[in-house]
């Protein structure tokens, strides 16, 4: 993916999204915020002990440069779960989502800009260009292992009549397998749903493995019926990138967050 600038928000699309006009979309980087360091400086995840007030400077930041309504940007309390939120009626007030405890947003609204926030994690969007809907899920180790990604395909299938074949589908950048070892537990929670382990992990000894985490997801929506050609995933490791992107691991969990967002024009 390439970075672009949107007014001063650095940010990637995938441009297959960009190529169908019928949405704007994108990974945020850490640049061109208000907040100060650890969180320095467009740290746009209310679930940090940066100050709100430059949380919600950031956040502004964000929906003017992409010609949103701050009250119309929807985010979710993500809880490393499967649950997804589909809103798929104008409502008076937006504010109450934030509330809802989930890890996947759907909407079909027009002028609604949805987000996931990630500081390792895998944000994932999916769009159907011709149904105009779109989908913003939040893709850690035990969302990944629970299958958010394709079960996110389904739902817009289920819900929406979307056919798989129209869906375009774009991982963010995440962390890499460079920077991310994980353990045994791990390992069995990918298992034991039946997903491929050693075609996205390197076992490394001592019951220590190197996940791809990336590759498990692009795994998921080829399962879920989306052709390989309609998407985009973008391999830039967070941790390795400090001047780019928060990372909660490289950090030591006091750090700001980026965000997978996407909203339908």
């Amino acid at each position: 993916m390439e970075i672009k600038k949107a007014g001063k928000v650095q940010y990637l699309e995938p441009a297959k999204f960009a190529a169908k006009g019928v949405s704007v979309q994108g990974f945020t980087t850490r640049h061109e915020g208000v907040s100060r360091s650890p969180y320095k400086s467009l740290n746009l995840g209310l679930n940090t002990l940066d100050s709100p007030h430059h949380v919600e400077g950031n956040r502004s930041i964000l929906a003017r440069h992409f010609n949103a309504d701050l009250e119309r940007l929807v985010t979710v309390i993500q809880v490393h779960g499967d649950d997804i939120l589909v809103i798929d009626e104008p409502n008076t007030d937006y504010t109450h989502f934030l509330k809802v405890e989930c890890d996947g947003i759907i909407t079909n609204q027009p002028g609604v800009m949805i987000g996931i926030c990630v500081a390792d994690c895998f944000p994932v969007l999916l769009l159907d260009p011709v149904r105009r809907v779109a989908a913003a899920l939040h893709a850690g180790w035990k969302g990944s292992a629970a299958g958010i990604a394709g079960k996110g395909v389904k739902a817009l299938v289920r819900m929406f009549d979307s056919d798989p074949r129209d869906i375009l589908a774009a991982v963010g950048p995440g962390i890499g397998p460079c920077c991310y070892e994980v353990d045994t537990v791990v390992m069995e929670a990918f298992t034991k749903n039946g997903q491929d382990w050693n075609a996205f992990a390197e076992d490394t000894g001592a019951g220590k493995y190197r996940l791809d985490l990336s590759e498990a997801n692009r795994r998921q929506l080829l399962g879920a019926g989306i052709p390989d050609g309609n998407m985009e995933i973008e391999k830039l490791c967070v941790s390795c990138n400090k001047e780019r992107f928060f990372s909660y691991r490289r950090d030591g969990g006091e750090t700001g967050r980026q965000m997978g967002f996407i909203m339908l024009k």
